[in-house]
């Protein structure tokens, strides 16, 4: 068992590309503890060969060169047994800090995926080196241009139900996963339903900086470093019926999230999720919420590349509560 306090990313705290209820934790922590993830992305091409000038963390070579399956899909570490969590329970994750942890990340896309795939089909991949100080990525595009990162984690997610066994990392679901929602910065808090003692919660897939869409496959893909509070909530909190889906709180929004193979079922989730939300909060009825949601809240495209493509509804601060 690794330090509950920090786990590191090696070959034994991390996995590739999938989901499972069966996974022994790597660490185990009481409620409301603090736990620090070492999190690192890049497989095959994506990782800069030695003629770039970028280093590339030994933790990254050690889990590369331990793949030895060639297992494919983000790198998440974890998972993180939180004593006391229980099945129909919320873990309330608040994402206190993120740090960068390599001096580039990579972005690419491939033949058959993205988003017009029928419009590039071909392989590219960009190295771009990352400046950590500044957290400024520089694109080599353009004759150069210089982007300011916003660093997220776009997995987050607790152990699937058991029944589900072994799924991929690559499309969202209930249990988080792949939200790759740029919203879930540091000072972001993340609600997501328990399906297993213990939640057991990972996190992986850094992303220095993303738009909404997230239209060729990836973000600017990197190395991120997390400190995270784990915390549980009987049945979903006090006010809030059983929590069904993911949803976060930023310092300015509320979000809820919906996630479907169809982008406008994703929409309808997301919106129904909003509604459920504004009415358990306030004396709204769910017709006046719905009325409300087409008057106040946005709703926005997550990302389109992951399967079951994604919507959240962002409702500010202060107009309600």
């Amino acid at each position: 068992m690794a330090d509950p306090h920090f786990v590191p990313a090696t070959p034994q705290t991390t996995r590739i590309g999938v989901f499972d209820a069966s996974f022994t934790p790597v660490a185990s922590i009481a409620a409301g503890e603090r736990v620090t993830l070492e999190c690192v992305s890049g497989l095959g091409d994506a990782v800069p060969g030695p003629e770039s000038g970028l280093t590339v963390p030994e933790a990254l070579r050690a889990i590369g060169a331990a793949n030895t399956a060639g297992a494919v899909g983000h790198i998440i570490t974890g998972p993180v047994e939180v004593r006391g969590a229980e099945p129909g329970d919320a873990l309330r994750v608040e994402i206190e800090k993120i740090e960068l942890g390599a001096d580039w990340g990579f972005c690419g896309f491939r033949p058959l995926a993205g988003t017009l795939p029928e419009d590039f089909p071909f392989r590219r991949m960009l190295h771009i080196p990352v400046d950590r100080e500044a957290k400024i990525g520089r694109l080599p595009m353009g004759g150069g241009i210089n982007l300011p990162l916003a660093p997220f984690f776009g997995v987050m997610g607790v152990a699937p139900p058991a029944e589900w066994g072994r799924i991929s990392t690559k499309e969202p679901r209930a249990h988080g996963g792949n939200l790759d929602n740029k919203e879930l910065v540091e000072g972001t808090t993340l609600w997501l339903p328990v399906h297993v003692q213990g939640a057991r919660f990972s996190a992986g897939d850094g992303h220095g900086v993303q738009g909404d869409g997230e239209v060729c496959i990836n973000a600017l893909e990197t190395c991120l470093t997390g400190t995270f509070r784990l915390d549980v909530e009987k049945g979903g909190g006090a006010r809030d019926p059983i929590l069904r889906f993911p949803r976060a709180e930023t310092p300015t929004h509320f979000i809820t999230m919906g996630m479907n193979e169809d982008l406008d079922l994703a929409m309808k989730q997301a919106l129904r999720e909003m509604i459920a939300f504004i009415a358990s909060r306030t004396n709204l009825s769910p017709a006046d919420a719905y009325q409300f949601c087409s008057l106040a809240v946005d709703f926005r495209v997550t990302q389109t590349v992951n399967g079951e493509k994604g919507v959240h509804g962002m409702l500010r601060k202060g107009l309600l509560f």
